[in-house]
């Protein structure tokens, strides 16, 4: 997925079709919305009509974050960086990720727009329902919001300089993936498994391109 050249202008045409092209695009508030209830209501679900303990449904719910950071580090690692060997499976894997890093500064394709949202959002928690039954409405919601952070912070690498200090890891980490090796640095919003799968940067040898950041980030 390596491209010789970041475009820092413009976005990849994904369809010919204006209306399939139109569906890619999303702005993060739309996302948030979207979900935002469903992250309310459904543990107010397993609390008052499923009759859950507060502390069972709070710490389920943590469960569901955390496990959300593991499915993240999957997700880009073995299917968003997946290298096909066929026209189609690289036609597909485009679609998914890489048009993100040939065009890092497209922020209308950092959120995965509605509909594909919604059914791969709707088989996690027929998943979930299978596995743990009941708990999934304690779950579900958790891991819903770990996607929701995770999305969001990508943005704000993307977007912004990091807040605080001690976010500047994450910022470093993603940045370098993008402009010097995609094969490393996968997490994003936390960098808890490249730790412990052996992808992270050693952020004390790699120096910073500051000019190299600069093509990633965009400014609202």
């Amino acid at each position: 997925m390596n491209f010789q050249k970041i475009n820092n202008k413009g976005q990849a045409q994904l369809f010919r079709n204006a209306y399939l092209e139109y569906l890619t695009k999303t702005h993060p508030l739309v996302i948030w919305a979207l979900y935002t209830p469903m992250i309310v209501l459904l543990p107010y679900y397993a609390l008052y009509k499923l009759g859950f303990a507060g502390s069972t449904t709070f710490f389920v719910f943590l469960g569901g974050i955390f496990f959300w950071t593991l499915t993240e580090y999957a997700i880009h690692r073995f299917l968003f960086h997946h290298h096909p060997d066929t026209e189609k499976g690289k036609r597909i894997n485009y679609i998914l990720h890489g048009n993100h890093h040939e065009f890092p500064r497209d922020k209308e394709r950092l959120f995965m727009p509605p509909i594909p949202s919604l059914i791969i959002a709707s088989v996690f928690f027929s998943v979930y329902y299978f596995l743990i039954g009941k708990y999934a409405f304690a779950f579900f919601p958790g891991f819903m919001l770990g996607y929701l952070i995770y999305a969001t912070m990508h943005y704000a690498i993307h977007a912004w300089n990091p807040p605080f200090k001690w976010m500047k890891p994450l910022w470093r980490n993603h940045h370098l993936h993008h402009y010097k090796h995609d094969d490393l640095g996968f997490g994003v919003s936390s960098t808890l498994w490249d730790h412990v799968f052996g992808t992270m940067f050693d952020l004390k040898t790699e120096k910073e391109d500051k000019e190299k950041v600069k093509e990633l980030m965009f400014r609202n």
